[in-house]
């Protein structure tokens, strides 16, 4: 049975059938917070509470962490922007744990960014030290993966095409929602997770609907080519992909052929000029819901509520 961890500014929270019970510790971390199993199981048994929406929820991992994502991890998302899933390869990028924001938090666009887009995505949360060379199997990845968050990877898609790099475009402040609960998984669960479907609407119009089936590399893997070069610690934060359905998506096939004729300058200036077109690139007041479960909510993630405000 999983275990829903909450935050506040001042307590750490388990969600109970009766309500919010609060965790006795002095975890200030995440990953403090994951070495203190005793305090939580208590919590989870508690019949103290408080009603969980009397809460005012902050992101259940907390900064300073390691956050990295992988790129391009779903073969409806690749197709969507003109890549072969055959042929790609398991990347990684950085983004700050700067832009960490609450599950309710308002996502601010900055005033010189025109292209802010969304991406759905499930969050691994690490849940001790990964030294580089760690050995990690199918029968010990529960041992490392503590549990599972919600995600937003906005993503400023002007920047990151103009200077085709990741680690400016996705890590301005407010741009990695998280939460709203921070769920740890027993063990026979993980094997459950390509049941977990990932959904985003914008709206009340859903954009992304897709099960992690369709999930390239999956964690084992991921954590497998990780763990060869970068070290990760309790609390860190490994984003793991999303599905088709973002806002940026490859020209039609024939202005694809000729934008490769022109000079790069030319076909970026072009390009962008055609995005700026797109309606589906993030608007002032733009209400976005992210949610993740299995379909029989035998686990579920929860679901987050942002508002998009631009930056004067």
């Amino acid at each position: 049975m999983s275990t829903s961890i909450l935050r506040t500014a001042d307590s750490w929270w388990v969600a109970t059938p009766a309500g919010a019970a609060k965790v006795d510790t002095q975890a200030t971390t995440t990953g403090q917070l994951l070495a203190d199993r005793q305090a939580i199981a208590a919590a989870a048994t508690s019949s103290d509470t408080v009603a969980l929406d009397s809460l005012t929820l902050l992101s259940p991992v907390t900064a300073s962490c390691r956050v990295v994502a992988q790129m391009t991890n779903f073969a409806s998302h690749v197709k969507d922007v003109g890549m072969n899933p055959a042929t790609v390869p398991l990347t990684f990028f950085r983004k700050s744990s700067g832009s960490i924001s609450g599950p309710y938090d308002e996502v601010i666009r900055p005033a010189h960014v025109r292209l802010l887009d969304y991406e759905v995505e499930i969050g691994l949360v690490i849940g001790r030290q990964m030294p580089v060379g760690t050995t990690v199997t199918a029968d010990n990845l529960a041992d490392y993966v503590a549990g599972l968050v919600v995600t937003n990877d906005i993503s400023a898609r002007d920047l990151q095409l103009l200077k085709t790099q990741f680690y400016e475009s996705k890590s301005y402040p407010t741009f990695t929602p998280v939460g709203p609960a921070l769920v740890l998984l027993e063990p026979g669960e993980f094997k459950r997770f390509t049941d977990l479907r990932l959904r985003l609407s914008v709206n009340g119009e859903l954009r992304q609907n897709m099960t992690v089936a369709d999930m390239i590399y999956q964690p084992l893997q991921a954590l497998q080519a990780l763990t060869r070069f970068q070290r990760l610690d309790a609390g860190d934060l490994l984003l793991t992909g999303t599905p088709a359905g973002t806002a940026l998506s490859a020209p039609p096939k024939p202005i694809g052929v000729v934008a490769s004729l022109l000079p790069p300058a030319l076909k970026w200036k072009l390009f962008l000029d055609r995005q700026a077109g797109n309606p589906k690139y993030l608007q002032d007041g733009d209400v976005i819901e992210v949610a993740v479960a299995t379909d029989d909510r035998g686990i579920d993630l929860g679901t987050q509520r942002t508002v998009v405000r631009y930056a004067p």
